[in-house]
Order: structure tokens, then C-alpha cells, then sequence
């Protein structure tokens, strides 16, 4: 009987913290991962936290921190600073699309995604899927407000 309990106890918590985990908007489901703490970082000096928690539905394409890091040495850190936080405002809104675009929309197209910055992102789905120069990594994370997919560099829009 304990045997049961236990199991049925354990069912319940899993249950609550996938429903949970299911609620958590994009930026909190960024920072869960455990990946994203340079776009973390970044979103909150560009001051663009409580949009990323907001209605939405966004899609995000999401570097992660390794991606970060394959920028030329000290560009974060320049990106950082107060005075820049307009070029950093326009390069994070460049990673997301207004509305939720799962990767089976995308399947077998090439076509281009107005960003939120304003710039067209290109986006190739004929082989994997690459958004400007970017790979997805992986797709379709779901989060109360959009989705994430995972990408392995920093795109660029064009200044």
C-alpha cells in the first residue's frame, strides 16, 4: 500500500512541475535550461525582459551561450554596456518573429521571417534548418507565450 502511495505521490509531482514547467513564459523556460545565460543576460540589459514574459506568441531563435562565445573576444562585453543598449536591442528583437512558428511549419521551405527588429530573416528548412547563417539545434520548446528554437550562432541583423 505504501509501495502505491509512493508512485501515486510520485506521479502527482511530475505531473505538476511538466504543468508547470508547460507554464513558464520564454525567458523563465530560458533560464530553466540552463544554456541561454548570456541571452539571459542581454535580454535583461537591453531592458527587454517583461516583453519576452508578455502575451505574445513569440518564436525565438535562441543562441546559446556557446554561440555567444564564438563572437569575436570582448563584443558581449562591448554590447553590454549602457551605451550600446540600442544595438543590442536591435540585434536580440532580430531573434524573435511575432506569432508561434513550429518547425513543421517550416518543413521543406525556404522562405524569409520578418523579425521583430524589422529585418527579413532567412530562413532554409530544405535540410535542417538554418536561419541566416545559423543551424537550429533544436526545436519547438514550448512556452506559455511562443517558442524557442535553439540556434548555434548569433545572427546578425543588418545595420
Amino acid at each position: 500500500m505504501n509501495f502505491i502511495k509512493t508512485i501515486s505521490a510520485g506521479a502527482i509531482a511530475l505531473s505538476l512541475s511538466i504543468s508547470v514547467a508547460n507554464a513558464a513564459d520564454i525567458v523563465d523556460t530560458a533560464i530553466a535550461a540552463g544554456s541561454f545565460k548570456t541571452l539571459v543576460t542581454a535580454v535583461k540589459a537591453a531592458g527587454l525582459v517583461e516583453t519576452l514574459k508578455g502575451k505574445g506568441p513569440f518564436t525565438v531563435f535562441a543562441p546559446t551561450d556557446e554561440a555567444f562565445a564564438k563572437l569575436p573576444a570582448g563584443t558581449v562585453e562591448n554590447l553590454l554596456k549602457p551605451e550600446n543598449k540600442n544595438q543590442l536591442v536591435a540585434i536580440l528583437t532580430y531573434h524573435v518573429v511575432s506569432g508561434k512558428v513550429m518547425s513543421k511549419d517550416l518543413a521543406g521551405k525556404k522562405t524569409m521571417a520578418k523579425s521583430v527588429e524589422g529585418g527579413e530573416i532567412s530562413v532554409d528548412a530544405t535540410d535542417g534548418v538554418k536561419v541566416d547563417s545559423a543551424k537550429v539545434v533544436t526545436a519547438d520548446i514550448e512556452a506559455s507565450n511562443g517558442i524557442i528554437h535553439v540556434i548555434d550562432a548569433v545572427i546578425m541583423p543588418k545595420m
